[in-house]
């Protein structure tokens, strides 16, 4: 019901933000004289954060195009080199034949799309040659391709580390973390040739018990069942995964929105005062950030409830209790793969310390295959992103990825 009552209320306001969005038109028309009024201007900026807060947002397009390499624009094609029912590997193939390191970048499943990262691969991209994990919204995935959840995902992740060979380098934004230290952890149990070089984690919840923020004290507030009943629905009809059961978009939408509500209702307040003063700039700025963050998926239900529970409620990865099927993760059989762990001290997400704790779970590798930075000055998405990202954070992590890349060390 809780699907089928949130597509009733966007039909019910679709006729109204159609209307909203003409009135606009004919408002900043220049042939009305209206639109060149103080009234007509507040009118027109009225209807549209109007249509913007009401209309649904699609899936982005990365949009790379090209990057600069020895100061040469080259043009970067998008490819699908692995297509999974969930999830496509995604690689931004580089017109050069400059020898670079192979990244696989780790996208979080949490909500946004992997396009959220479009700012971390554009940084990449001049020095690695890189891939990305695509997840799929679970709506549009039919009930036939079976189930998807946390065992599943580890699945995914040492498939595509196979796919991509050895000398490769893995960076897990955020939630990944947890499930790609168990992916590496069962490879080098298996001694495969295929263990990554490096492991970079970056604001990941590997231990939550360590200064819990809002966001894990939430959930461990309410027990699993709980979760289940009131946050877990299954996707109407009018989609291809009619009948899946999901942790809906708009609901992780209405958690990430709450949080920093006087903030968001700001942010289009200074919308609306950009638009009604002409500031196109500021408001192209409002548009692309929130044409990111409004767009989110749904996610599989069983993923979302055992993420809850093995990371979160029972903190089984840092208790030595975590299973992947019927295989304990043992991160200390990690050998060959040299980790860095990053945290930013202003994160409201993940703790400091919670993605430090992999370095005592990893105890077989010695300390200079280890390494950690806490940035002074970020949050959780500064991390990954912006100005702090491309000239203090990134730096790090590429001196990292060459000092332990095998065809240069």
């Amino acid at each position: 019901m809780l699907y089928k009552f949130y597509e009733f209320q966007h039909s019910v306001w679709s006729p109204f933000r159609h209307a909203a969005e003409k009135m606009e038109e004919a408002l900043r028309s220049p042939f009305s004289p209206v639109s060149y009024t103080p009234v007509g201007r507040a009118m027109a900026a009225g209807c549209h954060v109007f249509e913007r807060v009401t209309r649904r947002y699609d899936k982005p397009s990365f949009g790379l195009e090209t990057t600069l390499i020895d100061g040469k624009k080259v043009k970067i094609t998008e490819e699908v080199v692995l297509q999974k029912p969930f999830c496509e590997l995604r690689h931004f193939k580089r017109d050069t034949t400059q020898n670079a390191p192979k990244i696989l970048v780790v996208a979080p499943l949490s909500g946004h799309y992997a396009t959220l990262l479009r700012g971390t691969v554009e940084t990449l991209l001049p020095d690695n040659d890189v891939y990305i994990t695509d997840w799929t919204n679970s709506r549009d995935v039919s009930t036939s391709d079976g189930t998807f959840d946390l065992d599943d995902y580890i699945e995914y992740v040492m498939l595509f580390l196979r796919e991509l060979g050895p000398n490769t380098h893995i960076i897990a934004v955020c939630q990944p973390s947890v499930p790609v230290l168990a992916a590496v952890s069962l490879m080098s149990q298996d001694d495969d040739q295929c263990v990554p070089a490096s492991m970079t984690l970056m604001g990941g919840p590997i231990d939550t018990r360590k200064n819990p923020t809002e966001v894990n004290n939430l959930a461990v507030s309410k027990s699993i069942e709980w979760f289940e009943k009131s946050v877990c629905t299954t996707v109407p009809v009018n989609y291809p995964g009619f009948e899946r059961k999901v942790y809906p978009g708009f609901m992780q939408l209405s958690g990430f929105m709450s949080m920093n509500l006087e903030r968001h209702v700001g942010a289009h307040m200074e919308l609306f005062n950009h638009m009604v003063e002409g500031d196109g700039d500021s408001a192209e700025d409002h548009h692309a950030f929130y044409d990111e963050y409004l767009s989110v998926m749904d996610l599989p239900a069983e993923f979302y409830l055992q993420t809850l529970k093995v990371i979160f409620m029972d903190h089984d990865l840092p208790d030595g209790k975590m299973m992947w099927r019927d295989r304990k993760v043992v991160p200390a059989a990690i050998k060959n793969t040299a980790v860095f762990t990053i945290e930013g001290a202003r994160d409201d997400i993940t703790g400091r310390g919670q993605t430090k704790a992999a370095h005592k779970l990893c105890s077989s590798l010695g300390e200079d295959k280890k390494k950690h930075l806490l940035h002074p000055t970020v949050g959780h998405y500064g991390i990954f992103n912006g100005r702090r990202w491309r000239e203090e954070i990134y730096p790090e992590i590429a001196g990292f990825i060459r000092e332990h890349d095998q065809k240069i060390s």
